[in-house]
């Protein structure tokens, strides 16, 4: 299976707007792997990992804003090679 790994950092009104919790449906919806966690800028750090067509999905839907609670002002990202593969998408 040929897979895809990035990190990924959203900016804008992402915390406290259960941003983390719909990533992760999200993601579970698309077979992606990994995480999403609050950073203490305010921001959330989210690391993506499956097929790239499904970590492609992910990383538009969180450009295109997320859940419709929050505010998406900056997505950036950089592929990201973990020691090992994710089992399953954690929030925390």
């Amino acid at each position: 299976m040929a897979s895809a790994c990035y990190k990924i950092w959203v900016h804008g009104k992402v915390q406290g707007v259960g941003f983390r919790y719909s990533t992760q449906a999200q993601a579970s919806q698309l077979g992606v792997l990994g995480y999403a966690r609050n950073l203490d800028d305010g921001s959330v750090e989210v690391l993506a990992w499956g097929e790239p067509d499904n970590v492609d999905a992910l990383i538009a839907w969180l450009k295109a804003g997320g859940p419709r609670s929050a505010r998406v002002d900056k997505v950036l990202m950089e592929p990201h090679q973990p020691a090992e593969p994710p089992r399953r998408f954690a929030t925390g």
